[in-house]
């Protein structure tokens, strides 16, 4: 009978430490999917995630229960937790990607959680278990925090040092409130006619992003390096700035996008502005809108634009080049767009283009993907501005589909993310005054864009994966459907 008790207490002890392993694992897995979302800062997780409540059930609560309830723990880890948590990872449309750096940290945490294990046999207390589980949490962060740091100051010399040896490189940095991507993509397309180029891919523009893709990806043999620098927090840009050193820099126009980091345009207008801190830097060209702080040698572009006509089938517009106004005729929709435009003119004139030869690379443009991008799909027309999240972009979205008269205009959008609710009330006015159904999805500024949608028929759609059904039961053919900013599940 002895035998038998130490047998099953040998057995409970293994079940209760491989559950442990699991409760730990998951953890893991919810810190380090959020730290992946707000590019591992840990203040931003704490102080900036818009569904706190995710925290409370998913993190704070199983820990305080797993020290107070014992063994009655492993009941709710399996029949509460483990399940909400699955259900929770499965229907987030960005779940965790296992990159290096998740593999580095898991390492670095089943160390820690090891170590407690061997300091919990060696001692002969039964109760201090469960609490030598929980630091591992922490030091993992701290140590992993402190190894990514290590690494990423050896990558950015290396990449440091690839940018120094290509002499011949020409290296131009955009940034901006918006619009950034489509400038740069823009600016690309123009100057490829002339030039080999490379350009940072998609939306890499942090300089985590740009170090990597300096190092794995920038090739040696082209000629004009275009960089994207996009910033959460004064001196992001600078740290671009010093790792690339630019010889042109172009500012498109500085708005409140992701004020909610510089708690003022001020503040953005000067992290925006660290490019002039180039070391290099041959002339730096800032929208027209723009003001130019004190200290600093900057050129408005553009000279002038003028007669601009944009609509659902792309958009004209005039430039005034060296005095002399030049037409322009593009398949890009969007009246900011010429502004866009006309900086990577601007700059590629100054390159030694002809205006003959960038007249027709700008009519060859195409449109950056989810950025008012015109689709015909089942017999509607998709719009898709799925990428755009500032008030300007978004409105001229909505006066473009107020132009379509063939059927009803229905838009799917989440609202203004990492803006002000001044912002957020324009936009729900202007979407009451042009859409027949509106879809809102998420819960950030529901509150807000109900209040002030009154005409139009508005459609809450709290979980992503009910869209496809929902549009397909409030569409019909000849619709116009805008999508419209698309926030992650987080937000």
């Amino acid at each position: 009978m002895t035998l038998e008790i130490a047998f099953l207490n040998v057995e409970f002890n293994v079940i209760r430490i491989a559950s442990n392993w699991i409760f730990m694992l998951g953890l893991a897995y919810y810190l380090l999917t959020n730290l992946q979302w707000y590019s591992y800062k840990i203040s931003r997780v704490l102080f900036k995630h818009h569904k706190w409540r995710w925290h409370i059930f998913y993190f704070i609560v199983p820990i305080t229960l797993m020290l107070l309830l014992g063994d009655y723990f492993y009941f709710y880890l399996y029949l509460v937790y483990l399940p909400f948590l699955i259900y929770w990872a499965k229907n987030l449309d960005k779940p965790l990607v296992f990159t290096n750096r998740v593999e580095r940290f898991l390492f670095v945490y089943i160390a820690f959680i090891l170590f407690g294990e061997v300091l919990y046999y060696r001692s002969d207390s039964e109760g201090v278990h469960n609490y030598l589980y929980l630091p591992s949490i922490i030091l993992a962060v701290i140590i992993s925090n402190l190894m990514e740091s290590i690494l990423l100051n050896r990558y950015a010399k290396v990449a440091k040092e690839k940018i120094e040896s290509l002499q011949d490189l020409t290296i131009i940095a955009v940034t901006g409130s918006f619009g950034k991507t489509s400038l740069k993509n823009f600016l690309a397309q123009i100057l490829s006619d002339k030039f080999q180029v490379y350009a940072t891919p998609r939306s890499v523009n942090t300089f985590i992003g740009v170090v990597n893709d300096i190092n794995n990806n920038l090739p040696t043999f082209c000629d004009i390096y275009i960089v994207e620098a996009g910033a959460r927090g004064e001196g992001d840009i600078l740290e671009i700035t010093n790792l690339v050193s630019p010889h042109y820099g172009i500012i498109g126009k500085i708005g409140s996008a992701h004020i909610e980091y510089f708690k003022d345009v001020y503040t953005i207008q000067k992290t925006k502005y660290e490019l002039a801190q180039s070391s290099r830097l041959k002339t730096l060209y800032t929208h027209s809108d723009n003001e130019i702080p004190e200290g600093v040698q900057a050129t408005f572009f553009p000279e002038e634009v003028r007669n601009i006509h944009a609509t659902l089938d792309g958009t004209l517009f005039e430039l005034k080049i060296n005095g002399q106004f030049y037409p322009f005729k593009t398949s890009i929709l969007g009246a900011f767009n010429a502004h866009n435009i006309s900086a990577a003119i601007t700059l590629a004139y100054k390159l030694g283009i002809s205006i003959e030869r960038i007249q027709k690379e700008v009519e060859k443009l195409m449109p950056v993907p989810h950025r008012l991008n015109k689709l015909e799909v089942n017999q509607k027309i998709l719009i898709d501005d799925s990428f755009n999240g500032n008030i300007e972009g978004m409105l001229e979205a909505i006066r473009l589909t107020s132009l379509y008269c063939n059927g009803r205009r229905i838009i799917v959008t989440p609202g203004l993310v990492e803006s002000c609710e001044e912002d957020n009330v324009r936009l729900a006015e202007a979407i009451d005054s042009v859409f027949q159904i509106v879809i809102i999805t998420g819960e950030l500024n529901s509150e807000i864009l109900t209040k002030h949608i009154t005409k139009a028929q508005k459609i809450l759609l709290k979980e992503k994966r009910a869209m496809e059904s929902i549009l397909k039961a409030s569409t019909h053919a000849g619709d116009i459907i805008l999508f419209a900013n698309d926030a992650p599940s987080y937000i």
